[in-house]
């Protein structure tokens, strides 16, 4: 039996990265082209932009484009509906995990997660944003790298492996 790495804060930083480009960018593609341009104002987005590269921070800032409420929890769930079904058909892995050789497993047994402890942790995922990223941040500074969506779903991340033990 091989002894359990858990991944750290970086490799899970680019695998996330890399879920952004392979599952949230194209549900955002799809749920924007949906909702006919009406999730948000594009065009605004894009003047802040400019506002913001001409130095014009204060002003970027000060015109923040609306968002349609309905749109967004439709990309939210539509997002965490993508990954739970990446977690269920990987084995704890998404692309972006597959992509740096890691996956969420039970904390306990080092099993797979079930759908509780999925829906747990990507929830927990917003607890971890609205704690100004703290809960991310936690993964830095536990042996365990266990942030605090870990935490809230009993679930810990480590480098895939035939047979897992758990490490003193």
């Amino acid at each position: 039996m091989n002894e359990i790495e858990y991944a750290g804060f970086w490799v899970r930083f680019v695998a996330s990265l890399a879920d952004t480009f392979f599952l949230a960018l194209p549900v955002g593609i799809v749920i924007y082209f949906l909702s006919n341009g009406n999730w948000f104002d594009f065009s605004a987005y894009q003047q802040n932009i400019a506002y913001a590269m001409s130095g014009n921070a204060v002003k970027a800032l000060a015109n923040q484009p609306q968002t349609s409420l309905q749109w967004e929890l439709l990309f939210e769930v539509s997002v965490l509906i993508v990954t739970v079904l990446f977690w269920e058909k990987w084995r704890g892995a998404t692309p972006g995990k597959k992509l740096v050789h890691i996956k969420i497993v039970d904390a306990k047994t080092l099993q797979d997660i079930d759908n509780k402890q999925a829906i747990t942790r990507s929830l927990g995922y917003i607890i971890s944003t609205l704690l100004f990223l703290i809960g991310f941040l936690m993964v830095a500074f536990r042996k365990d790298k266990r942030g605090l969506h870990d935490l809230l779903a009993g679930t810990v991340v480590v480098y895939e492996a035939n047979d897992l033990t758990i490490q003193d």
